[in-house]
C-alpha cells in the first residue's frame, strides 16, 4: 500500500490540501472550524506525513492543531519547495498547485515529522527572535550615525538608540527570566556555559532555536545547524566545499561562540592553531571550530556532564 502525503498550502483566511498519490484536492477556511473539519479528515486518511510551507507565522496555528490531534506534521522551507517547483518545470502558482507541489515535495525528499515546541518554548524562541532585530536595528542606526551630519538627525538617531538599548535590556532579563524559572532549561544552560565561549545569549538561543541539541547524532546536529559542509563537484573538477541552509539564528550563534572560543577554550584554540598551522585559510577553520565547538555541546547535552579541560 502507498503511503499517504499531504501538502498544504497556509495563506491568511484558508489553506489549501493537495494528497498524494490520489490527487485529491480540497480547502478549508482557516479558522477554529476549518482545522476541525481539516483534522477529521486527515485522520481518516492516516498520512505518513503532512507537510506545511513556512509562511510568515501563519502556519503554526494549523501546525499545532495537527500535531495535537497526533497527526505526523513537518513545517518545509520555502526556499526549497521554490526550488523543487522550479526543478520539475512547475511554472503555474495557485494555492491548490502550490499545495500540490509542497506533497510533491515530501513525497519526493521524505522529510522526518517532528514534535512541535510547546508554549514555554515558542515564547522563549520569540523572545530570542526579537532580541535578534533588536541588535539589527541598533546596528542599523548606528551606521546611519556615522554617515549624518546634520545636527537634529543625530540627535534624533540618539533618542532611538537610547530607547532600543533600554528595550534589548529588558528583552535580555526577560529571556534570562525565562530560562532561569524553568528548571530543565536552567540545568541546560548551565551546561551550556560550562564550556569557555559559550554565554547566555548563545545558551538560550541554542535552548530556543535547536531543541533537538543531544538528541541527534554529530552529523544530523550539524545539518540542522547549516555547519554539514557539502561539496560542489563534476567530473575532475572539485570545487570548494560550503556550509549553509540549516537554523540561520543558531548557526550566527555558533559562530559568536568559535569566535570567543578560539582564544579562550583550551581545546577549541589548539584545534584553530592546527588547522592555521596546516595552511587552512582562517574563514576554513573558523567554520571548523563552530562545528566541533557544536559536536562538544551536542555530547555535553547528550550526558549531561558538564565541560572538563582535561
Amino acid at each position: 500500500m502507498e503511503s499517504i502525503i499531504v501538502g498544504i498550502d497556509v495563506s491568511k483566511d484558508r489553506l489549501d490540501v493537495a494528497v498524494r498519490p490520489s490527487g485529491e484536492v480540497f480547502a478549508v477556511e482557516r479558522n477554529a472550524a476549518g482545522l476541525e473539519q481539516l483534522t477529521i479528515r486527515l485522520r481518516e486518511l492516516e498520512p505518513r506525513v503532512i507537510a506545511l510551507e513556512a509562511t510568515g507565522g501563519f502556519e503554526t496555528i494549523a501546525a499545532a492543531a495537527l500535531a495535537a490531534a497526533r497527526l505526523p506534521v513537518v513545517v518545509v522551507n520555502p526556499a526549497q519547495i521554490r526550488a523543487f517547483a522550479k526543478a520539475i518545470g512547475q511554472r503555474a502558482k495557485t494555492d491548490p498547485i502550490d499545495a500540490a507541489t509542497i506533497a510533491h515535495f515530501a513525497e519526493a525528499t521524505k522529510p522526518e515529522p517532528r514534535s512541535l515546541p510547546d508554549e514555554a518554548t515558542r515564547l522563549l524562541g520569540d523572545l530570542v527572535a526579537r532580541r535578534r532585530q533588536i541588535i539589527e536595528m541598533i546596528g542599523a542606526e548606528r551606521q546611519r550615525e556615522q554617515r549624518v551630519t546634520v545636527p537634529h538627525l543625530r540627535r534624533s538617531i540618539t533618542r532611538l538608540l537610547r530607547a532600543l538599548e533600554k528595550e534589548l535590556a529588558s528583552l535580555t532579563t526577560d529571556i534570562d527570566d525565562a530560562v532561569r524559572g524553568s528548571p530543565a532549561w536552567r540545568e541546560k544552560e548551565n551546561l551550556l556555559s560550562s564550556v569557555p565561549g559559550i554565554g547566555p545569549v548563545i545558551s538560550s538561543t541554542l535552548i530556543a532555536e535547536l531543541p533537538e541539541l543531544g538528541q541527534l547524532g554529530r552529523r544530523e546536529i550539524a545539518a540542522l545547524a547549516g555547519l554539514a559542509p557539502f561539496t560542489r563537484q563534476s567530473g575532475r573538477w572539485r570545487g570548494k566545499s560550503f556550509v549553509g541552509g540549516g537554523r540561520t539564528a543558531v548557526r550566527t550563534a555558533l559562530f559568536m561562540g568559535a569566535l570567543v572560543a578560539k582564544r579562550h577554550n583550551p581545546v577549541l584554540k589548539a584545534f584553530f592553531d592546527r588547522l592555521l598551522a596546516a595552511g587552512k585559510p582562517k574563514m576554513v577553520a573558523l567554520i571548523a571550530v563552530a562545528r566541533k565547538l557544536l559536536t562538544i555541546l551536542n555530547a555535553i547535552i547528550r550526558d549531561s556532564r558538564p565541560w572538563q579541560t582535561a
